[in-house]
């Protein structure tokens, strides 16, 4: 497992704006293929979605070298800590939580799942408790769901300090977002869209902003957000502290540091995404109805427990999620065109098992980690053989047996 530490981009800041005024374009770039039925495909040779002789999932203990009472944390912190059973740190918390605390800007690689929320969050919440400054912090995330997450976990480390945060993302109301916002919360934890629309209305300035965190910034880059980021970018504080996490590092992802980040520490403990301990099968099908058919009868029976199946458009995954509840199969939708709410909800009742079936598109489900999943079927098959290997790495974590199948039109 790589686990490294090196200074190696230069410092790039964007063109800021100090003073709070606003450009006077206020045009935000939308993901291209907003308004398509899907996404563009490359082809994949069905042999890739099939290992029938999966090897026993490798899962590399890692030695911390600190505890995290070792770590300079308030006592309120630490308090909390200790009740929600924090010991022992992860890899990439126990090598960023102490340059963060330093004020060391920095590029966290990290596989989802690894703990990065609490490796920001810490040392953020650290400094508000002795600063108290409102309206400091901006956290952006991709998705309406994980900016949930990372608000939970604020609030759950925060207990009793009296520091407040708020979520804005699309799918809520934003009259009661902005009522939220004129309260002066010291974090605000959004999506890219609606941070820029709050902007647009001039409900929301970024100018007293001290921390600028990036989650998962090569999931927003993958779904077209870099204009957005840019944007915001461009109207915080260039004295401030820059904390981004990405799963990958590509070139986008490298430009992006260099403009946002000053002489960042780069850590390193990502571990390269494998599908070779999963099960892996394909399924054939003659056309759509067989596909209901043959997913439904495997459905029914009992050894798929927990199961994520992935669908190619909102309208299509709404309309399967339908059918397999009139076939008696519990599940739930999750796609950009339901309300937070409702996708809260869905996301809930599936990690709670009150459903069995979880069916998403590929943007509705990035950046969750939802654990014991016992299966993932593609019904329909990935944009990319990256994607795959994303989707399918839902299910067989921590050396767990995990099975994916994939549908493929019968020749």
């Amino acid at each position: 497992m790589p686990q490294s530490r090196s200074r190696t981009f230069s410092a790039r800041k964007s063109p800021s704006s100090n003073n709070g005024g606003r450009p006077a374009s206020r045009r935000f770039n939308r993901p291209a293929n907003r308004n398509q039925k899907g996404p563009r495909k490359a082809f994949i040779n069905p042999s890739k979605f099939i290992n029938r002789t999966p090897t026993a999932a490798r899962v590399v203990a890692y030695e911390p070298t600190h505890q995290f009472t070792d770590f300079a944390l308030v006592p309120s912190l630490q308090k909390n800590l200790a009740q929600i059973g924090f010991t022992t740190p992860s890899a990439i918390q126990d090598q960023a939580i102490p340059l963060a605390l330093q004020g060391h800007d920095i590029l966290g690689l990290a596989n989802t799942g690894t703990g990065k929320t609490a490796a920001f969050l810490l040392p953020i919440l650290n400094q508000l408790a002795s600063t108290r400054e409102t309206m400091s912090v901006l956290v952006m995330a991709p998705t309406r769901e994980l900016a949930q997450q990372i608000n939970d976990e604020a609030r759950r480390f925060s207990a009793g300090m009296k520091l407040y945060s708020t979520v804005v993302v699309g799918g809520t109301n934003i009259e009661r977002q902005i009522r939220e916002i004129k309260r002066r919360p010291h974090i605000i934890i959004g999506t890219p869209g609606r941070l820029k629309d709050l902007e647009d209305r001039g409900a929301l300035r970024f100018d007293t902003i001290k921390h600028f965190v990036l989650d998962e910034a090569d999931r927003m880059l993958d779904m077209g957000f870099i204009a957005d980021i840019r944007r915001v970018a461009s109207l915080l504080p260039t004295d401030r502290q820059t904390l981004c996490f990405s799963a990958t590092i590509t070139p986008a992802i490298q430009t992006l540091v260099g403009e946002f980040l000053t002489n960042p520490e780069v850590i390193s403990v990502r571990t390269g995404e494998t599908s070779d301990h999963v099960l892996q099968d394909i399924i054939e099908a003659t056309d759509k109805a067989h596909k209901h058919e043959l997913l439904t009868a495997m459905l029914q029976k009992d050894e798929f427990e927990k199961v994520l199946v992935f669908g190619e458009t909102k309208f299509g995954v709404q309309r399967l999620a339908d059918s397999l509840g009139k076939s008696g199969i519990t599940s739930e939708a999750i796609h950009g065109n339901k309300s937070q709410s409702q996708r809260q909800r869905a996301l809930n009742a599936f990690k709670a098992n009150r459903v069995k079936v979880l069916v998403a598109t590929d943007v509705a489900a990035r950046g969750l980690d939802i654990p014991n999943v016992s299966h993932v079927i593609n019904f329909d098959t990935p944009a990319t053989y990256e994607d795959y290997v994303h989707r399918i790495g839902r299910t067989g974590r921590g050396g767990a047996h995990g099975t994916a199948y994939t549908f493929i039109d019968k020749k």
